[in-house]
């Protein structure tokens, strides 16, 4: 399905059909180039073109500007039906939703007509991560930086870029002590890619370190918004979640596809292959040791889905979501990682060999332990999940990026 402006007229239910079904047809495809696209380090020009056709990258955008305005929810079974067939295309699928919502929600009108002027087919990439430095100047700001981690940047039309802004030589400080981080959107033609993504897993997501060719580059006042607590431009009340909340749906989606895979395969084999030892799916230990993994990826995926259905109801009766509820989704977040490093692990050891060449298990064991090493899992986010928890934040705490203000 194409996304539209028209998706606002229709019912959700359809919608949402619509986009189950082209993420089921389009399946095989993904399965089928993920070893090529592994091989050049990069999401194959079929699949992103596929993808940009049924509208799946502009699920998420808002549907003034030409998305789909997807729930979360349903947005996040989508990206888990799309990690299960490849990780990568899961991955490039699921940063492509959360640059499209947050453009769309938080960038100015004016910037808006620049990225969006003949509708949503756009593709954004980059790292928000503030690893750029910008200083004012009439109209906008000139700024440099090295960034990391630019998933999908081989195929991108625009650059999303985190940058500090600067004081002279500090980083300018807001008046409630934290810095100040503009995002900014530029042409992808003013990047030029280093070429170093040689890694354990997620190979096919290009995820390539990036610099200005130019150097220092002017970038207009309506190309950027603020990192943290962005004000929503566009969009229903869901976008209020942010960043936080989008990164956090981003990621959750992708890991709940990759560890379902996982102990897919390891059943298949299981049920397949004999050795001295006879069939693998008749060992009493194996049997059980299958039954603990599945009740363990279960559970969280169950705590997943609880914790995002809490915040879509809350914002269907016009409530943005509480500080709780953001700590349970970053959790569920944290939680559903660390599950599937256990469960991929388990399927990996039990195969008796299998995974140690190449094969979907040993890709899906590969790139959960490539996803489980985002700075968004870190432990220091889920202590401050833990705080919220407890209740040691005050009545006018906020969530950031990296952990709770107040």
């Amino acid at each position: 399905m194409k996304a539209s402006a028209s998706a606002a007229g229709k019912s959700e239910t359809a919608i949402f059909a619509s986009y189950k079904k082209a993420v089921e047809e389009l399946l095989p495809l993904i399965e089928a180039e993920a070893d090529a696209a592994e091989e050049q380090s990069h999401q194959s020009d079929r699949v992103v073109s596929e993808l940009r056709k049924s509208g799946i990258y502009s699920m998420l955008l808002p549907a003034e500007l030409g998305g789909a305005e997807l729930p979360f929810v349903e947005a996040m079974q989508l990206v888990e039906r799309i990690a299960w067939a490849d990780g990568s295309a899961g991955w490039c699928t699921m940063v492509s939703g959360v640059m499209a919502a947050s453009a769309g929600a938080f960038i100015s009108p004016e910037g808006a007509k620049i990225l969006y002027p003949n509708g949503g087919d756009v593709t954004i990439a980059g790292n928000g991560v503030p690893r750029g430095y910008a200083r004012k100047v009439d109209g906008g700001y000139m700024f440099r930086g090295k960034w990391a981690y630019g998933s999908g940047i081989h195929h991108a039309e625009w650059i999303h870029s985190g940058c500090f802004v600067m004081d002279g030589d500090k980083p300018k400080m807001k008046p409630d002590g934290t810095p100040e981080i503009l995002l900014m959107h530029h042409p992808r033609d003013t990047i030029e890619l280093k070429g170093n993504w040689d890694v354990l897993g997620l190979r096919a997501t290009g995820s390539f370190d990036y610099t200005l060719k130019d150097g220092e580059t002017f970038i207009a006042d309506a190309m950027c918004y603020p990192f943290d607590g962005p004000k929503l431009q566009r969009g229903s009340l869901q976008y209020s979640v942010g960043l936080v909340g989008l990164t956090s749906w981003g990621h959750t989606g992708w890991a709940l596809g990759v560890g379902r895979r996982a102990l897919d395969e390891i059943k298949r084999l299981a049920n397949e292959r004999s050795d001295v030892f006879g069939l693998l799916a008749d060992s009493p230990t194996f049997r059980k040791s299958y039954a603990e993994a599945e009740a363990k990826y279960r559970s969280a995926r169950a705590f997943v889905y609880d914790s995002w259905n809490g915040i879509t109801e809350r914002i269907a009766r016009g409530d943005t979501a509480t500080l709780e509820q953001i700590a349970l989704i970053r959790l569920a977040m944290r939680h559903i990682h660390d599950v599937i490093s256990e469960v991929s692990t388990f399927a990996h050891k039990a195969s008796r060999g299998i995974s140690l060449h190449a094969s979907r298990l040993q890709r899906a064991y590969r790139d959960a332990h490539s996803g489980t090493q985002h700075l968004l899992l870190a432990n220091e986010v889920e202590v401050e999940c833990g705080r919220v928890l407890l209740g040691r934040t005050s009545p006018n705490a906020t969530w950031m990026m990296f952990g709770v203000k107040g």
